[in-house]
């Protein structure tokens, strides 16, 4: 699988796994972090020779079960391992041979808490012999409110065992969660909550009526090889999807309103580099890895900051370079200062909609007030009184 020598976080992190130690991981999107836990659980798996499944990996989306799954099939190919990926709704053709799986046992199940849990309540599903639980992309799965899941999940494993939890940010949330279900873990952080450095990151500022023809332009000039368009309302992604297809620009759609099969089949198609654009809720924001991605576009803000984190993540993984593209209308403006809190810079914003034709682009406020900023650390006022806000920053070069 062409791994040469391991990343910074798989260096860190295979000893410890090894040992045996609980650990809370963090790092940027794109640096390994799925191979960190699946190589020494691999090794784990062909030193027991168990016939019972030794490891739960908890995921918070299908796309993500399904990867890991093919990635646990790449590594494992000279070794005697199984894995099996459990997730999907309701009790379709699916449901059986998953139901099988768990019972008889494959050596590693990677699955989406809701799913298992509704395999678990129907009383057949064991997991007496679990040696270890990892809960990847864990504060996503907080986010979609997986909690009360993961906690009833983890009332049913063995009370000894090993606890892995990785993300590629680590909010207080997750630590709070990491405090209830970890024994003494070590801790490896790596730059989190920032992105790759090959990442150009661009903002531009256009009103809504102005976001489809300034893409089109964008999609046009640039050398775009693949590019993946986030919205954050999946009631925009036909409309963007037959925005360019009416300029001839193939394009496909994901989002939860797709059927599983046909989700598999498009973002298939899309590796495989059989159309170049695919449009795209959040549950493609996570851990998802696409090779040669050239960019990402938010055709909207996300709504929190870190998931801008993880949205512009899906480029530039392993190291490569690739240009991220975002878009801001007047009401986004206050995310836009949320991201760049996070980021610890102010990047440029352009505004190039006149130019085009296209009329003016909305002026972007440099002290919105929906925001709260702290005081840099240089600044010459060193008190320590607590303020609400502050005065608006002066007009730079961009605001």
């Amino acid at each position: 699988m062409n791994y040469i020598q391991p990343s910074a976080i798989q260096e860190l992190t295979i000893p410890l796994i090894l040992a045996g130690k609980d650990l809370l991981a963090s790092a940027q999107t794109g640096t390994g972090k799925t191979a960190a836990y699946l190589i020494p659980l691999l090794d784990q798996v062909i030193r027991s020779q168990s016939n019972q499944t030794s490891a739960l990996v908890l995921v918070p989306t299908r796309e993500l079960a399904k990867q890991i799954d093919e990635q646990i099939e790449g590594f494992s190919y000279f070794i005697n391992a199984t894995s099996i990926a459990i997730y999907g709704g309701g009790k379709g053709e699916d449901w059986d041979q998953q139901r099988k799986a768990l019972v008889h046992g494959a050596d590693i199940i990677i699955a989406t808490p809701g799913r298992l849990m509704a395999h678990m309540k129907s009383g057949e599903v064991k997991f007496d012999h679990i040696k270890c639980l990892v809960l990847d992309e864990a504060d996503k799965m907080l986010d979609m409110g997986f909690s009360d899941d993961i906690l009833f999940v983890l009332k049913h494993l063995p009370a000894k065992r090993q606890n892995l939890m990785f993300s590629a940010t680590m909010p207080k949330k997750i630590r709070d969660f990491a405090h209830k279900i970890l024994n003494n873990p070590e801790e490896v952080r790596l730059a989190t909550s920032k992105p790759a450095e090959g990442i150009d990151q661009q903002f531009y500022l256009a009103n809504d009526e102005q976001k489809i023809p300034l893409l089109a332009h964008l999609l046009k000039s640039a050398d775009v090889q693949s590019v993946i368009i986030f919205s954050s309302q999946r009631t925009m992604i036909d409309k963007i999807i037959r925005a360019l297809t009416k300029l001839k620009l193939e394009a496909r759609g994901i989002s939860s309103d797709v059927s599983q099969q046909e989700r598999e089949n498009i973002l298939r198609d899309f590796k495989n580099k059989q159309y170049k654009i695919l449009v795209a809720t959040d549950v493609l924001s996570r851990g998802i890895d696409i090779n040669n991605l050239s960019h990402v576009i938010n055709f909207d803000v996300p709504r929190d900051a870190e998931d801008y984190i993880h949205r512009i993540g899906r480029t530039a993984r392993a190291e490569t370079t690739g240009t991220a593209i975002t878009f801001i209308n007047e009401k986004d403006q206050y995310r836009i200062r949320n991201i760049e809190k996070l980021l610890e810079k102010e990047v440029e914003k352009q505004n190039i909609t006149e130019s085009l034709g296209l009329g003016v682009a909305p002026e972007f406020k440099s002290g919105n007030p929906k925001n709260k900023f702290k005081k840099p650390s240089g600044s010459a006022n060193k008190n320590k009184t607590k303020r609400k806000f502050f005065r608006p920053a002066k007009k730079t070069s961009g605001s």
